[in-house]
């Protein structure tokens, strides 16, 4: 079947802005995502059901409504609608932590502005793979080696655009490549192992989502992944919704010290203590403490 121009809107939460909630996590930045800051328009790269199809598809909001627009779809609507709803949480209960937030000193903003709903995208092992990318290095090494796996392994849908690599395509090409191509350093056998394990059905990431393990027993099991450590597995359940952890790493710590302590480096342990107080919702609640001045700039 020829693929079709497609088109359609969402209902959005009474306090969801498109801003907020993509500039809200540093993800925007990374292939297949392109954020047109001037006309505030998402774009990204989709996958159909059966993972064969790809397509770029434009999102943008007017009013309480994102709307949802494709040139060329080989994505089902109904696939399009459930990845959208994904990636901006429209589906997460996050009243409790509003409530919560609209009653500490300084973080009124939250609330009114609707932040936390951090951006994520359509598959977990797309999630799961980004992450590594952002372990012990800078921001442009993680945005060049995500660049360099949509470049190198994607499958192409259009205009230049490419798709996130599969786990077969990922799979695909060995160790000497991920050093080469796309310059993942020691990221590049716990690539191998990540995509081999997932194709094999050892690993099924996007059960993760659905999984009724508390959260200590669900990141025990993460970490049992090659490249997981404390920071990456908790940064991988935020973005399944699991906000327990602070999923510290050099830039938090930074971030905390100016903000919190003079400037001053401390043990994590009084970082922890500093936003133990917000229990389940702490992980949250430090991400969001830590970025209050990237909303400032927002109109």
């Amino acid at each position: 079947m020829r693929p079709m121009p497609i088109e359609f809107t969402i209902d959005t939460p009474p306090n969801f802005d498109l801003e907020i909630a993509v500039r809200g996590h540093g993800w925007y930045d990374l292939a297949p995502f392109f954020w047109n800051a001037d006309d505030r328009i998402l774009t990204y790269v989709f996958r159909s059901d059966n993972g064969r199809g790809v397509s770029s598809a434009r999102i943008d909001q007017q009013g309480r409504q994102l709307v949802v627009w494709s040139e060329r779809s080989a994505v089902g609507r109904d696939k399009l609608k459930r990845d959208v709803r994904h990636i901006f949480r429209l589906d997460d209960e996050l009243q409790d932590f509003y409530d919560l937030a609209a009653n500490v000193p300084g973080a009124r903003w939250v609330t009114d502005r609707g932040a936390g709903r951090l951006l994520r995208s359509a598959t977990v092992f797309e999630d799961m793979v980004k992450t590594l990318c952002t372990t012990n290095c800078s921001w442009a090494l993680t945005r060049k080696m995500v660049q360099n796996l949509v470049e190198k392994l994607g499958d192409p849908a259009g205009r230049g655009a490419k798709a996130f690599p599969t786990a077969e395509a990922m799979a695909s090409v060995d160790e000497t490549f991920y050093r080469n191509e796309i310059k993942a350093g020691y990221r590049s056998p716990f690539f191998v192992e990540l995509a081999e394990r997932v194709v094999k059905g050892e690993i099924e990431p996007d059960s993760f989502l659905t999984s009724e393990l508390p959260t200590s027993e669900l990141k025990k099991n993460i970490k049992e992944i090659k490249g997981f450590g404390d920071y990456a597995a908790d940064n991988l359940l935020k973005l399944l919704g699991r906000n327990d952890g602070l999923a510290l790493d050099s830039w938090l710590r930074a971030r905390f010290y100016l903000k919190h302590n003079k400037g001053k480096t401390c043990a994590d342990k009084k970082i922890v203590k500093h936003y133990s107080k917000y229990k389940q919702w702490q992980g949250l609640m430090i991400w969001c403490d830590m970025t209050e001045d990237w909303f400032d700039k927002l109109s």
